[in-house]
């Protein structure tokens, strides 16, 4: 009995620090746009722009962008949130900023994908995955 306590306190501290850690990321992140820059020819070319990801007020990634050599847009992505926090859409975007792919999802109670559903650019419905979760 001692040694299933132990290991639900361990696990219950575990799991909160594990919380506060996703927190303090999404506090540090809060208004936040990241750029990361390249250098081709084994790190002594010419330093270009690769990616850029912005996140919200709450921390949460909203858009990421990816450059080629030449610092053209290759793609974009942009990400919408429901009322629990999980991203509910993602838009991905060519590099003439057109939309190509539409992802919506749902989620069980527990906060795991239950479906996405994915569209193309004109809205229409191509495919459903769903998600199961076995033990």
């Amino acid at each position: 009995m001692k040694r299933i306590m132990i290991i639900v306190c361990l696990l219950t501290f575990t799991l909160g620090l594990a919380s506060a850690q996703t927190t303090s990321k999404q506090e540090n992140r809060k208004n936040l746009t990241v750029k990361e820059w390249k250098r081709g020819n084994a790190g002594k070319g010419t330093r270009y722009l690769d990616h850029v990801t912005k996140y919200d007020a709450q921390g949460r990634k909203i858009e990421e962008i990816e450059y080629n050599s030449s610092s053209k847009m290759v793609s974009r992505c942009t990400y919408a949130y429901n009322e629990n926090g999980k991203v509910k859409q993602e838009v991905v975007y060519d590099e003439r900023n057109k939309a190509v792919r539409i992802r919506k999802f749902e989620y069980n109670s527990d906060g795991t994908k239950h479906k996405q559903y994915n569209y193309g650019p004109d809205g229409k419905l191509i495919s459903v995955k769903e998600f199961e979760y076995i033990r």
